[in-house]
């Protein structure tokens, strides 16, 4: 009896101490996930409140080539890559596909490389690369 209560409280500990050290799915990826959805929603509002001021002009004009198509947000994953100085790096795996006239073209979300910063004691998308 004594050697399960002893595994019950060293599993108790352990899951603990896995929960308190994940946290879940970290802040900048949700942020970039945010700001595609966002994005391919095309809320202005939204999309402007997760940009960085230098960035929110670009953001809304990358979210006008979506107004006159069919978009969607396929399998989006996002994860911090690195840091690069104050800026945290985040990657996505999916793609943005967007349909016009019935012609489907694929947006890979692999290939950049987004830059998350904090301004205004927010997180917030700074760019890609």
């Amino acid at each position: 009896m004594r050697r399960f209560v002893l595994l019950l409280l060293s599993l108790t500990l352990a899951l603990l101490l896995l929960t308190a050290c994940s946290g879940g799915k970290d802040d900048a990826a949700q942020t970039v996930a945010a700001y595609l959805q966002a994005l391919i929603a095309r809320q202005s509002d939204q999309l402007s409140t997760l940009s960085c001021a230098d960035w929110e002009a670009s953001a809304l004009t990358e979210m006008d080539a979506f107004q006159n198509v069919e978009a969607q947000l396929v399998g989006p994953d996002c994860a911090t890559t690195g840091q690069d100085g104050d800026t945290t790096l985040v990657m996505c795996s999916g793609k943005i596909t967007a349909s016009y006239n019935g012609e489907l073209q694929e947006f890979p979300l692999g290939d950049r490389v987004f830059k998350v910063a904090t301004e205004g004691g927010e997180l917030r998308v700074c760019g890609y690369r």
